[in-house]
This record gives C-alpha cells, sequence and structure tokens, in this order.
C-alpha cells in the first residue's frame, strides 16, 4: 500500500514539543508531497484549528501546557472526522483508556523510525479504510 497516494489529499497536524520531531517529520512528509503544519505546542494546534480542518492529527502525549489527552478532549466534538493518533513513550493502561473515551485511533510509541512511524500510520488507515467506525489501537 502507498500510503503517501492515501494522505497526499489530507491536510496533517502535528503537535510535537520535540524540534528534532518535527522538523524531521515536516522534511519527510513534505517530501512525499503531503501538506503538514508542524507544531510546538497544544495550544497552537487549537489556534490553527480555528482557521482550517484536518484529515490526520498527530500529537504528542506529554506537551508545555495542555498535555495531547487535554488537547484531544479540547477537539472532541469539533473534529470528529479526522483520524487521531498520540504519540507517547508513557503508554499505560490509563491512558489507553482516556484515549479511547476521545476516539483516539492509534499510538505511535516512542523512539521510533520512520519506517516503524509509516508502518503504524499504514495499518491504521487500512484499518480505517476497512472500517470506518472501527476505533483502532496499535
Amino acid at each position: 500500500m502507498d500510503i503517501f497516494s492515501r494522505i497526499r489529499e489530507m491536510k496533517i497536524l502535528l503537535i510535537d514539543d520535540d524540534e528534532w520531531i518535527r522538523d524531521s517529520l515536516k522534511i519527510f512528509f513534505e517530501a512525499e508531497g503531503c501538506d503538514l503544519l508542524a507544531l510546538e505546542t497544544a495550544e497552537e494546534g487549537l489556534a490553527a484549528l480555528e482557521d482550517q480542518a484536518f484529515g490526520l492529527i498527530i500529537v504528542d502525549y506529554k506537551l508545555p501546557g495542555l498535555d495531547g489527552l487535554d488537547f484531544f478532549k479540547r477537539i472532541h466534538n469539533t473534529q470528529s472526522g479526522a483520524m487521531k493518533i498520540l504519540i507517547t513513550a508513557y503508554r499505560n493502561d490509563n491512558v489507553v483508556s482516556e484515549a479511547r473515551k476521545l476516539k483516539v485511533q492509534g499510538f505511535i510509541e516512542k523512539p521510533f523510525t520512520s519506517d516503524t512511524f509509516m508502518a503504524s500510520l499504514a495499518y491504521l488507515i487500512k484499518m480505517r479504510e476497512r472500517n470506518p467506525q472501527r476505533e483502532l489501537y496499535e
């Protein structure tokens, strides 16, 4: 499956306070012709969502200010059509439970490589295409 052919038409929002992750993923996605907005804080993400909708929202769990789950709480009712992914090095039952309530569809665990990131994303997109109503967790 060519994952990029499936996501080139989507606007992608990435929120991560790690500058290396933001810059690396921005370069990686843009090299494949994808439209990715990379931001440092959840607050910046909320401001971006006032002006535009995104088809794919990828947010780090640990952020300064609002964390990733708080961000998803804030957008829960306004971004129901977006695919939501949480990046975390802190995956545990509480985080997973809260994410499920917020309709987060997948997890990408840190540390990750571009290959593991894309494999996780490809799996989530494939599963969503098969059954758009199904909640996904990886």
